[in-house]
């Protein structure tokens, strides 16, 4: 009996091992075939000329990505703060026309389509008609922007007047701002970007393939200004990425967008920097990058590929949330929601602050304080806006870096109280001077 049992005991030991033996075996397997699915070449139906911009010549090798690509076009409705339905922010946020009086913002300000409509909505944006914009604007717009600073040189494409080039510019988002036509790597097609990264001492041709899943998107999901009177295309990051090292950076060359039509301060309007306030948070130091999220992988069939419907992660959370983050999609979606209402809130507060600033530093001059006297407040109102933009024009609400969200919010309203109460005693000092003065002087 003793060795009957034994005996099925050695024998249930050997069908566990090689059942198990089976199932790694199997592992490899598909491991193997997924590797190979990745190395893959795709069949190459047609030869894509090395300047080839129509995004339909590259869908006929890679039909799967250029169908989801023909989804940007598509109006997926609205996220709570975004999303691909247009509206006019400067309608739901009224507080923009005062805060950016005098600058071309304050007249036309929407919320973006998606990427098919890139330079669409930029052609049909008041803001090129009301000011002469440099050629620079097209760099990101229009895929034909590569090729015509091959043709007419960096600066000289950055400075010619937009309305001179537009007439040249006719294809929205392209395959090739990011990728080699031959290869499929991706690449760096945006001199700006490049020219940024060098003189911070980083050095490309040493990027990862996961670092390339963000530095292609931060050739223009950043912040950016037109350096002198050739309107050169820059980042200001020299000094680093966060609002404080740009600040500083915009200091030092005592720069300025245009003067506040209300305060006559020296204002700085801030574009769209999700690549720096993305560096500053949690998903960028657990190395996920942008692509991860707004291009999560998708199997079709056998073969798995980056989605190329680039849209918000709060439309595609099961893709874009749950490989990592393992609860319900709802649970997802309303800590996304929380922060950008919590951010939304911050901003909503810091307008406050900087109107009343605005009104403080308009009252002491009706006063008659001068530019001098109220050197500190519109300073201090430089300052507290940049702040705000900073996170207003950011694209995620807040989501990208939730505490450096709030930080730099914190800052903007107390930059725009001390402002603020800086006009008020300028104000304070000018009365008492009017009142000490004799009668009919």
């Amino acid at each position: 009996m003793k060795t009957s049992r034994q005996l099925l005991i050695y024998v249930v030991i050997f069908i566990g091992a090689v059942v198990l033996t089976a199932g790694i075996a199997a592992l490899l397997v598909n491991i193997n075939e997924r590797q190979a699915e990745a190395r893959q070449s795709p069949l190459r139906v047609v030869e894509i000329p090395a300047d080839e911009i129509d995004p339909a010549v590259w869908g006929q090798n890679f039909p799967m990505q250029y169908e989801m690509f023909l989804r940007t076009a598509e109006n997926y409705g609205a996220t709570p703060y975004g999303g691909s339905e247009p509206y006019s922010k400067l309608e739901r946020y009224p507080a923009m026309v005062r805060l950016w009086a005098g600058y071309a913002f304050s007249k036309d300000h929407n919320e973006e389509r998606g990427h098919a409509y890139a330079l669409t909505d930029q052609l049909n944006t008041q803001r090129i008609q009301i000011v002469q914009q440099p050629g620079a604007c097209a760099n990101c717009h229009a895929a034909e922007a590569p090729q015509l600073i091959a043709e007419l040189g960096w600066e000289e494409f950055n400075h010619t007047p937009y309305n001179d080039l537009k007439d040249r510019l006719h294809t929205n988002t392209s395959c090739a701002d990011c990728h080699d036509p031959q290869t499929m790597e991706l690449r760096l097609s945006r001199p700006g970007f490049i020219n940024a990264m060098e003189k911070r001492g980083i050095d490309l041709s040493k990027a990862t393939r996961q670092e390339m899943r963000s530095y292609v998107c931060a050739q223009c999901h950043v912040e950016y200004y037109f350096a002198g009177d050739n309107k050169v295309l820059t980042f200001p990051w020299e000094k680093g990425l966060n609002i404080d090292n740009i600040e500083e950076y915009y200091n030092s060359y005592e720069f300025k967008d245009w003067s506040h039509a209300e305060t006559g301060a020296p204002m700085i309007k801030i574009q769209h920097p999700e690549f720096e306030l993305w560096t500053t948070g949690i998903h960028a130091r657990s190395g996920v990058a942008c692509a991860d999220c707004h291009m999560p992988y998708t199997r079709v069939g056998s073969v798995k590929v980056s989605d190329h419907w680039l849209r918000s992660p709060l439309v595609n959370i099961s893709a874009a949330c749950q490989t990592c983050h393992k609860w319900p999609e709802e649970e997802l979606y309303n800590r996304v929601v929380d922060i950008q209402h919590t951010t939304a809130g911050l901003l909503r507060k810091s307008e406050e602050a900087l109107l009343d600033a605005i009104d403080a530093i308009v009252a002491a001059k009706e006063a008659g304080a001068t530019d001098e006297d109220l050197a500190e407040a519109l300073q201090l109102h430089r300052a507290a806006q940049m702040r705000w933009d900073f996170i207003s024009s950011e694209n995620s609400t807040g989501f990208h870096s939730p505490q450096e969200a709030a930080r730099v919010l914190a800052d903007s309203m107390d930059m725009a109280r001390q402002a603020q109460l800086a006009a008020v005693l300028v104000s304070t000092q000018r009365q008492t001077e009017t009142a000490s003065l004799p009668a009919g002087s």
